[in-house]
């Protein structure tokens, strides 16, 4: 029995080393909001910068958003399975 333990950690150790993506969390980072001037003459000077920054912001706010759905995904996926395991885990400690 006690054999049998070894070598499914053994396994699992080695499958983390093979597909780290599928043991690792991703990591989301979230844009930063962009800087509006509060005097109205430099935003008139510098519309099209400020105007290029809410538009960049907009797309990264979306890919964050994605990113957030995505792991999220995972994280939900990976709890399911650790349950299965536990159930696993469970039933062999009963018997």
């Amino acid at each position: 029995m006690r054999k049998q333990i070894t070598c499914i950690c053994y396994i699992a150790v080695l499958l983390s080393l093979w597909l780290p993506e599928v043991a690792m969390a991703q990591t989301c980072y979230a844009p930063e909001r962009p800087f509006v001037p509060t005097d109205a003459k430099d935003i008139r000077a510098y519309a099209d910068l400020i105007r290029s920054d809410f538009d960049l912001y907009i797309e990264d706010i979306q890919a964050y958003f994605r990113c957030l759905d995505e792991e999220r995904a995972r994280a939900f996926e990976e709890a399911r399975e650790v349950s299965e395991d536990y159930g696993r885990f469970l039933q062999v400690v009963g018997q």
